[in-house]
């Protein structure tokens, strides 16, 4: 029988939709992995408990950092009330700020039971010097504290002279030690004016109003002037270094030649107490101040310059001004060189 054409085929079914038959995880259950789990309350709590616990110690952490950049270790937070205070003086000695500030804090403090000043330094300012010396000598009487000088390479000049306010004087064998005396000096330039065709002008009332001119040679008048400053100075240094010590004038007198000895050679000579080193004036100071075990230091942080420091100021530190170096007035130094 012949097919009939006229009546089309049904349709095919439409195709079952994949979002209806598809699971509700398909991709978990696809890889192998469960469908993930609801979250109770208390997960919650604990995450933002963990996070706030986490706040809390950083926080605590730079407080303390920051309380030991002030403080120098841990006695800066107080966790100890009983500390050996360490000053550090190194260098030449210019201001007497920085080391008169730190024994004024020092002695004020209830917890520091003692002060070493540990002492690298060949002297500096004749004023300088004495200011930090007689600093040294009031912090011991009016706040009671015991105060020790503890010489690492150099303590001569000027360093010797804050050191002998002590009341015991530490050095090394090798250490460097004295040259009690005082030097005055400048640079006379006046050959290099007249080389260069130039004049020093100078108007002046009062006889001894321009002595000291860099630009001449001194006149005996001017140089007999200068060397009563000289004495007068020396006569200060011998008598200081002398009340400090616990001795006589007419004993330090002789040792007064602006020479040092080594710390070997200075103990029978009485300018120092004992042969040891940092270590040993800091652990005999903690134990003569009562402390039992290891004592606990404190320093007072050190005032670092930044590099923005370093771009934003005048550079005079890095980099002087030549010209500066002619108007250096004439001066006077408890100064080992």
């Amino acid at each position: 029988m012949p097919e009939d054409f006229s009546t089309p085929p049904p349709p095919p079914p439409p195709p079952a939709s994949p979002y209806t038959q598809a699971p509700a995880y398909p991709y978990p259950q696809r890889y192998g992995f469960p469908p993930p789990r609801s979250r109770s309350a208390w997960f919650y709590i604990a995450i933002i408990a963990g996070s706030l616990a986490a706040v809390f110690l950083l926080v605590t952490g730079m407080v303390w950092l920051t309380m030991r950049s002030v403080g120098g270790n841990s006695g800066g937070l107080g966790l100890n009330s009983d500390s050996i205070a360490v000053i550090d003086i190194a260098g030449p000695i210019l201001s007497p700020e920085t080391i008169d500030a730190q024994l004024r804090k020092f002695g004020e403090d209830s917890s520091v039971k003692a002060i070493v000043l540990h002492i690298n330094s060949p002297g500096g300012g004749a004023a300088a010097s004495q200011e930090i010396y007689h600093e040294v000598l009031r912090v011991r009487q009016e706040n009671h504290k015991k105060i020790v000088a503890s010489i690492e390479s150099v303590g001569a000049s000027g360093a010797y002279y804050i050191a002998s306010g002590c009341d015991k004087i530490y050095a090394n064998d090798a250490s460097v030690v004295g040259s009690i005396g005082v030097i005055m000096e400048w640079t006379n330039y006046g050959d290099l004016l007249r080389w260069a065709k130039l004049k020093s002008v100078v108007i002046h009332a009062g006889e001894l109003k321009d002595a000291g001119d860099p630009s001449r040679d001194l006149t005996p008048k001017e140089e007999a002037y200068f060397q009563s400053l000289v004495d007068n100075m020396y006569t200060q240094f011998v008598h200081d270094v002398a009340t400090g010590r616990h001795t006589s004038e007419d004993k330090i007198r002789p040792l007064a030649t602006g020479q040092v000895w080594t710390g070997q050679q200075s103990l029978p000579l009485g300018l120092i107490d004992k042969v040891g080193g940092y270590r040993v004036a800091l652990v005999e100071t903690a134990r003569e101040a009562g402390i039992s075990g290891e004592p606990n230091v404190v320093r007072t942080a050190k005032n670092k310059r930044g590099l923005f420091a370093l771009l934003t100021d005048d550079g005079e530190d890095l980099f002087p001004n030549p010209s500066q170096l002619l108007n250096r007035a004439p001066g006077f130094y408890f100064m080992w060189k």
